[in-house]
């Protein structure tokens, strides 16, 4: 009887019927993992590089100076032209741009602020907006809020978020101011 029984066992460990799902179940997390990683990540990238080029281009435009004053929101709208890619990026991004003397080069707060976050004025000073003068050093930084295509993603803890969820991308250029 024992005999039997243990024969009936061992023909059931050598059946290999149901082993890829087995694999499947091993795998398959670890693919869509990977997929969904690689997903966020070349959305960051093509939000990074797409901010970039619209701070580029609009610090271009305040750099060569037309002899007329610029204001924050004509440069925040060159930037959002630029950029193309953002929906109510008018909304979610705020510029800062401050001045600096190139010989004590002082770089600009290391604390960006974002458009939904609390100021608290106490403890942070007013961001600035001063296009300089000529043959000034000016720095400029943009700072973006977007939601996460997959919020909950491995690379989601890796983000700067706010308390809405939202998550923030910097773009900091300096330049030149032209003289007239």
């Amino acid at each position: 009887m024992i005999g039997s029984l243990l024969k009936r066992y061992m023909r059931h460990w050598r059946d290999e019927t149901g082993s890829a799902a087995v694999e499947f179940v091993l795998v398959f997390p670890v693919m869509a993992t990977m997929i969904v990683m690689t997903l966020e990540l070349g959305f960051i990238t093509l939000r990074q590089t797409m901010l970039e080029r619209g701070l580029d281009m609009a610090v271009r435009e305040v750099r060569l100076g037309t002899g007329t004053t610029i204001e924050y929101d004509d440069v925040k709208d060159l930037v959002c032209e630029n950029a193309m890619i953002f929906v109510d990026c008018e909304n979610q991004m705020t510029l800062e741009m401050a001045n600096s003397d190139p010989r004590a080069f002082a770089p600009l707060d290391p604390v960006a602020v974002c458009t939904d976050q609390p100021i608290d004025e106490q403890i942070r000073p007013a961001k600035t907006f001063n296009p300089g003068q000529a043959n000034e050093v000016v720095m400029m930084r943009a700072c973006l809020n977007y939601s996460p295509l997959f919020p909950e993603a491995l690379l989601a803890g890796l983000l700067t978020k706010d308390s809405s969820g939202d998550a923030a991308i910097l773009a900091v250029t300096a330049f030149v101011q032209e003289p007239e």
